[in-house]
């Protein structure tokens, strides 16, 4: 079974509950950019609970249909030290925030010019770290219609959007008395590491 779905940033866990079930990923290239989606925003738990962080993008970008491969980032916020400083602030005494935060710290310096490519190193970096071994795809063209073999989950994973949590598994995380599901992976890889695949499954 393939997985087609369009790029996150930061996905949440349930991204990558489905794609540990896929033989392979085709990722939407063709779409138009969707706000107020997980494209450029993600949620991580902090000690004020539950914060969102989003990717400034340039002016224009959402006012009219634009390709998602073409949707620029707006640098002229200091978007980049603000999410790192609150990622710091939410992980920095999380067992594993040593051993990946260079990692991460080492894609938020590339500054690359569109969003598209930036989640597209952040989603690499995930696989690497959780050691999933999956080929990687974009589509040709933009269909709504998926093949037999196909999942698609494009636009079902949404802030908006309650994923099924019954199955989910829980662990200790940094802040809070009750568990929260379904945060970015950055919660479970900083919290839990490398035994981060077997709450995946």
């Amino acid at each position: 079974m393939i997985l087609l779905t369009e790029l996150h940033y930061n996905p949440p866990q349930t991204y990558f509950r489905h794609l540990l079930q896929a033989d392979g990923i085709l990722l939407e290239a063709h779409e138009n950019y969707t706000k107020q989606s997980y494209r450029n925003r993600c949620h991580i738990l902090t000690a004020q609970g539950v914060q969102p962080l989003s990717i400034p993008i340039r002016k224009g970008n959402s006012q009219q249909k634009t390709r998602i491969t073409e949707i620029e980032i707006d640098y002229s916020h200091n978007w980049q030290k603000i999410h790192w400083r609150t990622i710091q602030a939410a992980y920095g005494r999380a067992p594993y925030f040593e051993f990946y935060s260079d990692y991460l710290q080492a894609v938020y310096a590339q500054q690359p010019k569109y969003l598209f490519d930036l989640n597209m190193d952040l989603l690499r970096l995930y696989l690497k770290l959780l050691k999933l071994n999956k080929p990687l795809a974009l589509t040709e063209f933009y269909t709504s219609d998926a093949a037999a073999d196909v999942l698609d989950l494009r636009n079902k994973l949404h802030p908006k959007i309650n994923p099924d949590n019954l199955h989910v598994k829980a662990y200790t995380q940094v802040f809070g008395k009750h568990f929260v599901p379904d945060l970015s992976i950055l919660d479970l890889l900083f919290t839990q590491g490398p035994a981060s695949i077997m709450y995946l499954q």
